[in-house]
């Protein structure tokens, strides 16, 4: 099933007065979105048009009751200029897990993927060749339909937007284990990409920043005793020469990049194990030496390692190994992702 889209191109493209050399994260935008919107029961008509402002009712129910889910993707260039996408359909499959949890209703595969295909068509040359950089994608729904009733929305809008960027991370980061605040709960919203889950992290997050750690890492809601996420980044520990990390649930998310580690790390013949782990076995691990790497996997960074980090006043710093497992697996996501390398997967999507 092909989507019928309706293309409004820019008058004129704004892509002369940006530096691509020199690109901030998610913070410089394409020439182009694209809008669907659902009413009277069904998705009208996809639209391509210029990047601009959307017009709201103040009774939209996004700015009372907060039904809004996103996802995060990046399109890449290899060097013979054929455009790709990592692993498509694992987004459109998430973002409408989230949509079913919020009462939102779900995306077409054909609105999803031929809308973003044929935005990716429209801005071709918004995406970046650099090293490094990749032209980032946030597809998002959220409720236009209006009301002060507190229910579900009869109308949604889905819009995708795209953003050049360099790098998300720079080097390592310090981080601080949570032990009162929790990022999702059993029976939540934790598991689904809403954006109620970011917004509520922002004051832990704030916190962990005035006292000298760039991110959280997350424990569980009722005890604190075990570990779960990083920031905004599924988790992973290595201890001696196994790479550990949370099994998925209400509260944590199904990560795209989390499922690509866990599989390269099996095809290099590194024990990996999808498990819980307490903090204590982290702290335990770092007293005898045995803790040799910590770092999170999501969209952004891909993988982005961690220095050390604080619990209870102390503070843990982590070896400099001359191979660490991060590298190897960010190397190795990256080359498939750029057509680097081969991809035994059929993971990467090369648009036509």
């Amino acid at each position: 099933m092909k989507s019928n889209i309706e293309i409004q191109r820019i008058e004129k493209s704004k892509i002369d007065s940006v530096d691509f050399n020199n690109l901030p994260f998610g913070s410089v935008y394409s020439d182009h979105m694209l809008e669907c919107n659902f009413e009277n029961g069904e998705w009208q008509t996809a639209v391509i048009k210029p990047y601009s402002p959307i017009s709201l009712d103040p009774a939209a129910k996004i700015f009372h009751y907060g039904q809004s889910i996103f996802e995060g993707m990046k399109a890449y260039k290899d060097a013979d200029g054929n455009t790709m996408l990592f692993r498509p359909l694992e987004n459109w499959k998430r973002l409408n897990k989230s949509a079913e949890r919020l009462v939102i209703p779900p995306v077409p595969e054909a609105v999803f993927m031929d809308g973003l295909k044929k935005l990716l068509e429209v801005d071709n040359d918004w995406i970046p060749t650099n090293e490094g950089s990749s032209l980032y994608i946030r597809p998002f729904m959220f409720a236009s339909g209006i009301g002060f009733h507190a229910s579900p929305a009869n109308a949604y809008k889905f819009i995708i937007c795209t953003a050049p960027s360099g790098a998300y991370f720079a080097g390592k980061v310090k981080v601080l284990i949570e032990e009162k605040y929790a990022r999702a709960a059993n029976g939540g919203v934790g598991f689904a990409k809403a954006g109620g889950n970011y917004a509520a992290q922002f004051y832990p997050t704030q916190l962990a920043l005035e006292k000298g750690y760039n991110q959280v890492i997350w424990t569980d809601d009722n005890s604190h005793e075990y570990i779960e996420e990083a920031g905004a980044m599924n988790i992973f520990i290595r201890i001696n020469d196994t790479l550990i990390t949370s099994p998925t649930s209400d509260r944590i998310l199904d990560g795209i990049t989390r499922k690509s580690v866990i599989q390269i790390a099996e095809d290099m013949n590194i024990d990996v194990e999808v498990r819980k782990i307490t903090v204590s076995e982290v702290i335990s691990a770092a007293q005898s030496g045995s803790l040799k790497e910590m770092f999170g996997a999501g969209t952004a960074a891909v993988i982005s390692p961690i220095a050390g980090f604080g619990y209870q006043g102390t503070d843990y710093d982590l070896p400099e190994l001359e191979q660490p497992f991060a590298t190897k697996l960010r190397t190795a996501i990256t080359d498939i992702q750029t057509n680097k390398s081969e991809d035994p997967y059929g993971w990467r999507v090369i648009l036509k």
